[in-house]
């Protein structure tokens, strides 16, 4: 499945159980505020902005070869058949172990996303710079995207050469997106999740149990609200709200169990629910309000 500034919450979901999801989540957002000064200092530091034809040759290769390493990440497509060479308790194990951490997209699509949605037509900023710079750039934030995404199979070499240029360029990711009246409430849920104890998770995750009857309108209320973000021209803001809520997420202390238990799905509905809130039905709303709501006066 590509992954897609319009189902962010997806892509969130695979970030959530990646050992360097949030760097990956940063990067996104670096690309998605990218000014033209960020975009000109991303591509100062590109790896061939000095180097001779031959040394560019070179980066092309290992860039490839990174590329081809990045296919070791676990994938959902490859579940049933790691569990079915298991026996026994044996394969129950592999199954839940895979499901936990078997990603829905993969790095191909991670690349597409950043170059063609990220920094594609409706990056205003990218269109004022020039295309040598914005190719650089991308090349740049691509680069690191992977290396983030696939650091748990990437020899610490190819993870450090991947990562380095944007490391290099130390440019910032941005803040959370402007929404008006509703930003308060944004960062005053994504503070919470944050700063989430022990207890606190432990009641996102009861939550999370108490709302699993209603996976049916939920999955429902989410595409409602990601049609409307389309329709009304706030895909990119979404999508920037939930890469900030895997930070959240992740500096709450949730693990990867928990994202592929069902409290990322709780969390991105929440999140969905405050973006969209003036364009969802009242119906929609309290389904992706819910988890919060429970847990709310309890905090």
């Amino acid at each position: 499945m590509p992954y897609s500034l319009v189902s962010a919450a997806t892509l969130g979901f695979d970030l959530v159980r990646l050992p360097a999801g949030r760097a990956v989540a940063e990067v996104l957002l670096t690309g998605l505020n990218a000014d033209t000064t960020t975009l000109d200092r991303l591509a100062a530091a590109h790896p061939g902005r000095e180097a001779t034809a031959e040394q560019r040759g070179v980066l092309a290769v290992r860039s490839r070869r990174a590329r081809e390493l990045a296919s070791g990440v676990p994938h959902v497509s490859g579940v049933p058949e790691r569990a079915a060479a298991a026996n026994g308790e044996d394969r129950t194990a592999v199954l839940v172990t895979q499901l936990e951490r078997g990603m829905i997209g993969n790095a191909p699509t991670l690349e597409r996303l950043l170059r063609e949605d990220v920094l594609g037509p409706e990056h205003g900023q990218a269109a004022l710079v020039d295309e040598d710079v914005r190719a650089e750039a991308a090349d740049v934030l691509a680069d690191a995207a992977i290396g983030f995404w696939a650091a748990e199979v990437l020899p610490p070499l190819v993870h450090r050469e991947l990562t380095a240029a944007y490391h290099r360029a130390a440019v910032a990711w941005g803040g959370l997106p402007d929404l008006g009246a509703t930003t308060d409430e944004l960062a005053e849920l994504l503070s919470s999740i944050a700063a989430q104890d022990g207890a606190g998770r432990g009641r996102w995750r009861a939550a999370t149990d108490d709302g699993r009857a209603e996976h049916r309108p939920w999955a429902s209320a989410m595409h409602d609200a990601c049609w409307a973000a389309h329709v009304s021209g706030r895909t990119r803001t979404l999508a920037a709200a939930q890469l900030h809520a895997v930070r959240a997420f992740l500096d709450g202390g949730f693990d990867a169990r928990d994202g592929a238990h069902g409290v990322w799905n709780a969390v991105a509905g929440c999140v969905q629910a405050v973006v969209m809130a003036d364009l969802l039905d009242e119906a929609s709303l309290e389904v992706l309000r819910a988890p919060w709501l429970r847990v709310r006066p309890a905090s």
